[in-house]
């Protein structure tokens, strides 16, 4: 079923009815975790997230907001940031930009900027990067508790996520040799993407630990999100319930048979709006 889906408006994601923005906003701003999903290098999802995250601030008293572009190491400098004790050439140098993200940091700064205004404070998600590798090629079990950036071993991945993952990593390819999402030559692949998963929802948990009355906000890529797999997966398995994803969509139409349920709500950009 094709849902006509107009730009500038929201359609939740299960029925596929239409939600006014002021409405969406006032039950997200209730949640525990609002996680809103992005594709890297577009500017206009990031303008989007902020304007998310501000409609949220404008309703919640306390609001945190996750990163997935920063690992936990560099923290201080998200604090030292949003405490307004650094300028932008040398947060984007503390925070380690270039070497842990490499996107334009343009793409992201309206955010930063935005939380550095109003205090809100930033927190790192993500885990060091040799770790997802080494989870991948080892498993859990092989990596020291010393050395797993204080992340708990992953849920293990449902079927339905290991076709998820199979699916937009272009199925069975004539280079792949897994030919099928239960071939075990697709674990490797999973077990690296559970790390990530389970680094952003064990930091978004502590996060609640340490201000049990906000509401956290997480950055976070898409494909760690859609249809309650990734990170939601992970945050049900810690305990933290209570979490929406919102997600920005492109297309005219929202099919409902198929893509039911890829979040609790999508909202229809305008693609005739310069990207830069």
């Amino acid at each position: 079923m094709q849902i006509e889906h107009r730009p500038g408006t929201w359609l939740d994601g299960v029925t596929g009815s239409t939600v006014s923005h002021q409405a969406l906003m006032a039950q997200m701003a209730r949640k525990r975790v609002v996680l809103l999903g992005e594709t890297h290098d577009r500017y206009d999802i990031h303008r989007w997230q902020l304007h998310v995250i501000a409609a949220l601030h404008a309703l919640r008293k306390k609001v945190v907001v996750g990163f997935e572009m920063f690992p936990q190491r560099v923290q201080p400098a998200l604090d030292r940031w949003t405490e307004g004790s650094l300028d932008t050439e040398d947060f984007l140098s503390q925070s380690e930009w270039k070497t842990v993200w490499g996107f334009p940091a343009e793409l992201y700064l309206p955010i930063f900027h935005y939380c550095r205004q109003f205090r809100v404070p930033m927190k790192a998600l993500n885990c060091r990067r040799a770790l997802v590798t080494e989870v991948g090629k080892l498993g859990w079990d092989a990596i020291p508790v010393s050395d797993r950036d204080g992340l708990t071993p992953a849920l293990t991945a449902s079927a339905a996520y290991r076709q998820y993952l199979f699916d937009i990593t272009g199925g069975a390819r004539s280079d792949r040799t897994a030919k099928e999402a239960q071939d075990p030559e697709f674990d490797r692949f999973v077990r690296g993407q559970q790390t990530w998963d389970r680094a952003f929802a064990c930091n978004i948990a502590h996060a609640l630990e340490e201000t049990p009355d906000a509401l956290v906000v997480g950055v976070i890529g898409r494909g760690h999100l859609e249809y309650g797999h990734g990170t939601p997966w992970q945050l049900g398995d810690l305990g933290v319930d209570d979490v929406a994803v919102l997600l920005p969509e492109d297309e005219p139409s929202f099919d409902l048979g198929h893509r039911r349920g890829v979040a609790n709500a999508v909202f229809r950009l305008d693609t005739k709006i310069d990207s830069t």
